[in-house]
Order: C-alpha cells, then sequence, then structure tokens
C-alpha cells in the first residue's frame, strides 16, 4: 500500500544568500517545528539539518532559496524544507555524503548529518544544473 502525500497546511519561501539569511531561516524552522508539536529534541534535529544544507546551498551552490512547509500526514505533523540552488552542482552524490568528505574547508559532515537528522531525505543534483535537497522531519 502506498502511503498518502503530504497535505501542505503552511507554505513559504526563503532566499539563502548569506549568514543572516540563516539565522532568520533557523528562527523560521524552530516556529514552524513547535507548531507541529515537536519535542525540544526533534525541533533541534530539524534546525540542525536546515542550517547544514541552508550554508551548503550559499557555500557551495552560490546561494539560493529553501520552501518551509508544514506538512500534515494523517496522523502525523512535520516540517518539510526544500532547498534550491542553481550552483556547479555534485558530480557524486553517494561520495559527497560520506562523513568526512568536503571540496571547502569543512568537516565534511554537513549532507551526512542533515540526512541522519531526518525522516525524508532526498537530493538530485547534476553538474551544471545545480542541486535540490529535500528533507522532512515528522512528530
Amino acid at each position: 500500500m502506498i502511503a498518502a502525500p503530504a497535505r501542505v497546511e503552511i507554505q513559504e519561501e526563503h532566499p539563502l544568500s548569506n549568514g543572516e539569511d540563516v539565522v532568520r531561516l533557523r528562527r523560521v524552522v524552530r516556529d514552524r517545528a513547535i507548531a507541529a508539536g515537536f519535542s525540544l529534541v526533534d525541533q533541534t534535529k530539524i534546525v540542525t539539518a536546515a542550517s547544514e544544507i541552508a550554508r551548503n546551498t550559499i557555500d557551495y551552490g552560490g546561494g539560493g532559496e529553501v520552501e518551509v512547509a508544514q506538512v500534515v500526514n494523517g496522523a502525523r505533523r512535520g516540517v518539510r524544507l526544500v532547498f534550491t540552488d542553481s550552483g556547479p552542482g555534485i558530480p557524486d552524490i553517494e561520495l559527497a555524503l560520506k562523513d568526512g568528505y568536503t571540496t571547502g574547508g569543512g568537516l565534511g559532515l554537513g549532507l551526512g548529518g542533515a540526512r541522519r537528522l531526518s525522516n525524508e531525505f532526498e537530493i538530485v543534483s547534476r553538474p551544471g544544473e545545480g542541486t535540490r535537497v529535500s528533507i522532512t522531519r515528522w512528530r
């Protein structure tokens, strides 16, 4: 049996071009998580994942945007974030998801860490075409 798609209750878009945008996004995501009834631990997980992917969107994708949605699927309530950029793309997604892999000066934990902090994680990227990362955390 295929699960029904989540219904979107609230949806908004935010630009991602600098550190101030990341701070604003963290606040918005925490507010959405609280409204969805998340525990403090689950709030922290989705905010941390959002921060990691937002930083990657800015640092490696040259900036972009994020769609923040409060979603419902039956009795489940969640927060879904969809990050998009028009950057250079990721040539090897599996390699990029491995802990310790980085093309910059970071620790290489961003993508893999965000995947572990999310209940649902999807990444689509092609060299020269940008990247789209979708993460969802359910209560």
